[in-house]
């Protein structure tokens, strides 16, 4: 206890630094940056009242200011990348000048005009529109595609939106993903916080898609400055309140199928020294979770969710930002028909609060400073009859509160752009959790002979025994510090740093980490090559850590052994290449080798992970993505990837974990995949729009069923949940198929692909989720009456078009079975202003 107290008054100080410090300039929070400038005449005089114009035509982003009463105009809150200003004047020459954001410092571009029929050049700073230079590999989204992605109504809109629109990102259940090849090493970064705790709906809740402004997904080696989990890095700049002097937003509902009810208010509005952003959001449906039947049973659930972020400028210098999110979900664990009786339930309450600090020190120095407390509480209700629970009866009580803070300095120093900084932070782990076996019979509760585990015979409700009440409680310690330099020499760029890490868990590790990232534009060719190396030390998951490890245990569970922190070496080598005006193309290889490669194992049928480590693991593949700009209305993007994702045992935690007997391809490798989204601007003035998105996978690794005889140990609706066939015989629930009318040559199933019989092999040639093809169509009118101000939209959706019936995962030991969603309607009717 004295561990988390005194790391708990280290954090609670910094934190009140953050607050008590003066402070916005809105520039620099949350890694967003700052243009601004004044323009001018020919003559030198100031010109008020015109409209300056910002975009990036990769990622949609674009936004309008006009100058005020002394010519000085401010676009802030810019994520970093390369960015197109225009300025139209009635007389003028159209001026247009490429800019670059690199980092928080502001830039300072000062604009002056030509009078009409003058002959003038065009000044070119920074890169190009199309083509980033940076060594890192990303995928960079604005809210203007957000807006129109058609994708599910329920919580984890986040996760959807990165699935979709980033290479390398595998879509599994429950919005989770799997990124570059890793099971869930991502940490998503929103304004600066860093949360590195896991973000799909079975695990916490989310803030509204609507309050994100825009999202840069870092698939590569990540920069010196992020560490802890880095396999995919989210990097999310939410909407301000700041210079929105007439109020902003929307208000919406919404109805679809499973009866799914959605509203959602969102509103900005501020003045240039104080603003504030609210977006609130609500749904209920009776399908909250992918369910294991492909009609979902006692599936209900709902979620209300709030976020506000207040920025305060009490001079030119400083900025005080915060962040605030309270949300709340509560839903039903959906049933099979082998287990119609069951009525389990969990809640998820979230609560977060992170504000921060930003002092321009001088025009090339930025200091940034954020403190966070991020707070989860998970309960997890049994049947109310506890043998309605097969093959054994849980509950769940946890609670995983994150507290830190961190400061960074960058400073732009001519050809270098240079950040360093640290951080420290707390979690503090609460687990409480009963286990009761309701039938003793099952193999997992088998020892090595195949007879019931005796050391689990005080759990047996069948035969007088009693429930495991399990409750403990640790805090792990975390600091880092790093260095890094962005440098520009001509066409090369070069990303050099290091990063240091101490991590104190149930086991403890330091790691000194070196990031090198090197890019080069070859500019009469419009390509880009990249290389990058990273070494990283990823950390361990803290949902269920202390019940994986047998914490407190005595070895009740597993041998006793903690998981420890992960050591990779990474490379990634890619190029980006611009064909003609509106076409650029990125593609790159990675490869990444792992020892204490991570994963989860599932505990039955149940929402219930623990954090397993392999002893090694090789990951590699290619990703690719093409971007077709806006052009005549029309915008499109393919992103694509292949992945082999190959681990070797034996494994440290998990609960009731079954090692296998060899390397094995892991469940989140998939040979292929790839999502097409097209966009079309039917009419600008009414804002009538389409948007179609295609995704394809060619299946996860499903090896619960890799021969004749694993098929004919299903049950009846296990059979028909894989579509299991001998002949022209389908199994049913009622009616499963037996060796009498199976042979080893007539059998096979629709909804997974089994090996041949006698060709199986955990890594050359393993079972696989069938290829499914998903399509999911959008439509909408922005502003259906024509008006200025107030305006009506309507949006219509349409998820899995052709209404395909697939499959995400089968009795898998990592996520258990889920299908994907069948044909939902989904229509919304709402206001913006």
């Amino acid at each position: 206890m004295s561990r988390a107290c005194g790391c708990v008054r280290v954090v609670v100080a910094l934190l009140m630094l953050t607050v008590v410090a003066s402070s916005s300039f809105a520039q620099g929070l949350g890694g967003a940056g700052t243009v601004q400038g004044v323009v001018k005449d020919p003559t030198g005089g100031v010109m008020q009242a015109v409209e300056v114009r910002i975009g990036n035509p990769v990622s949609g982003f674009s936004r309008t200011v006009s100058t005020d009463a002394a010519g000085h105009y401010t676009f802030s809150n810019l994520p970093p990348n390369p960015y197109h200003i225009t300025v139209e004047v009635q007389g003028f020459e159209t001026l247009e000048r490429d800019v670059e954001v690199r980092s928080g410092v502001p830039m300072t571009l000062d604009l002056t005009l030509a009078l009409e029929g003058a002959t003038t050049s065009v000044e070119v700073v920074g890169t190009s529109d199309l083509l980033g230079r940076d060594p890192t590999a990303h995928t960079d989204i604005d809210q203007t595609l957000i807006a129109k992605l058609p994708i599910e109504t329920s919580s984890g809109g986040l996760n959807q939106i990165v699935t979709m629109a980033s290479p390398g990102v595998v879509a599994d259940s429950n919005g989770f993903f799997h990124p570059v090849g890793d099971h869930a090493q991502t940490q998503f970064s929103v304004d600066n916080q860093p949360i590195t705790d896991q973000q799909s709906r079975l695990y916490s809740n989310q803030i509204s898609q609507d309050a994100v402004q825009s999202m840069e997904v870092i698939s590569g080696v990540a920069p010196a400055e992020y560490g802890d989990k880095s396999s995919l890095v989210v990097h999310i700049v939410t909407k301000s309140g700041l210079d929105q002097e007439k109020p902003t937003g929307s208000v919406s509902f919404g109805y679809g199928s499973f009866k799914s009810p959605t509203g959602e208010v969102n509103l900005g509005m501020g003045s240039h020294t104080v603003g504030n952003f609210l977006s609130l959001s609500g749904l209920r449906t009776d399908r909250f979770l992918d369910p294991p039947e492909l009609e979902p049973i006692h599936d209900t659930g709902s979620q209300l969710s709030l976020f506000d972020r207040f920025d305060f400028r009490p001079g030119a210098a400083d900025t005080i930002h915060l962040n605030v999110q309270a949300a709340h979900s509560g839903f039903d664990v959906p049933n099979t028909y082998d287990q119609i009786n069951q009525s389990q339930h969990q809640n998820i309450d979230t609560f977060n609060i992170a504000p921060g600090y930003s002092r321009v020190i001088n025009t090339n120095t930025l200091l940034t400073a954020n403190g966070f407390v991020r707070r989860d509480h998970l309960t997890y209700l049994p049947s109310s009859n506890l043998f309605d629970d097969t093959p054994a009866t849980v509950s769940q009580d946890r609670t995983l509160t994150n507290m830190g803070a961190k400061a960074d300095l960058s400073m732009t120093l001519g050809a270098h752009t240079v950040k360093f900084g640290g951080s420290i932070s707390a979690t503090q782990l609460h687990e409480q959790f009963t286990f009761g076996i309701t039938d003793p019979t099952d193999p997992a509760f088998a020892d090595a002979s195949g007879n019931f585990n005796p050391a689990l015979a005080p759990f047996d409700l069948t035969n007088g025994g009693s429930l495991l009440a399990y409750n403990q409680s640790f805090t792990v310690k975390q600091q880092a510090a790093y260095v890094q330099d962005d440098i520009r020499a001509g066409n090369m760029t070069l990303n050099v740093g290091v990063r240091f890490d101490h991590y104190d868990g149930l086991t403890s590790a330091s790691m000194l980490q070196p990031r090198l990232g090197v890019s080069y534009a070859v500019t009469p060719t419009g390509t880009v090559l990249r290389a990058s190396y990273g070494r990283t030390m990823e950390t361990p998951y803290n949902e269920n850590l202390l019940l994986s490890a047998g914490y407190g245990l005595s070895g009740v569970f597993g041998d006793g052994q903690a998981v420890a922190p992960g050591r990779r070496n990474q490379i990634e080598v890619g190029l980006q290449q611009g064909l003609g005006k509106w076409l650029v193309a990125d593609v790159g290889y990675f490869d990444k080798r792992t020892d204490n490669g991570y994963d989860f194992n599932v505990l039955f049928n149940t929402p219930m992970a623990f954090p397993v480590a392999w002893d090694h693991s090789k990951i590699n593949g290619f990703t690719g993505r093409v971007n077709l700009v806006e052009h005549n209305g029309f915008s499109a993007f393919v992103v694509m990837a292949h992945t082999n994702a190959i681990y070797s045992p034996p494994g440290v935690g998990g609960i009731l974990l079954e090692q296998p007997a060899g390397d094995f391809r892991i469940d989140h490798d998939q040979k292929f995949n790839t999502t097409t989204n097209l966009q079309y601007v039917l009419n600008k003035r009414t804002g009538a729009w389409a948007a179609l998105s295609w995704r394809y996978d060619s299946g996860l690794v499903a090896s619960a069923v890799t021969n004749l005889e694993d098929a004919l140990a299903l049950t009846g609706d296990q059979q028909a949940a894989i579509g299991f066939f001998c002949g022209n015989q389908f199994a049913t629930r009622d009616a499963p198929l037996t060796a009498a009318t199976c042979t080893a040559s007539n059998y096979g199933a629709t909804r997974l692909k089994i090996p041949a019989e006698g060709t199986v092999d955990a890594v050359t040639n393993p079972s696989r989720i069938a290829p499914r093809n998903l399509f999911d169509l959008g439509t909408g009118i922005d502003n259906l009456f024509h008006t200025d101000k107030t305006k009506l939209r309507v949006r219509f959706s349409v998820i899995n078009l052709t209404n395909k019936d697939a499959l995400y995962s089968f009795l898998s030991t990592f996520s258990g079975t889920h299908f994907v969603t069948p044909r939902t309607y989904q229509v919304e009717m709402g206001v913006t202003f």
